[in-house]
């Protein structure tokens, strides 16, 4: 089942996604370039107009210099009632 691009879960992923980036000290031009991604990529995730897959999820998470298993500790913060 496929959640909306604008469900609790989504936003709560997105704003930790935006707090990492934050903390790592990068703009949205920075951590794009890391990607390999325009500026534009980081800025629709971040504000709801790109929904964030797990795959990009872990992009970011890399290019942020954290890993899957980082990534899977916030994912089941937001799976945990």
């Amino acid at each position: 089942m496929s959640e909306s691009i604008r469900s609790e879960r989504h936003e709560q992923l997105r704003s930790i996604l935006k707090e990492r980036r934050i903390e790592a000290g990068l703009t949205q031009a920075e951590l794009s370039a890391r990607l390999g991604k325009p500026q534009s990529f980081i800025a629709k995730i971040e504000t709801a107009e790109r929904r964030v897959g797990v795959l990009d999820a872990l992009d970011i998470y890399v290019a942020l210099g954290g890993d899957a298993r980082d990534l899977a500790d916030d994912l089941e913060r937001l799976t945990t009632p």
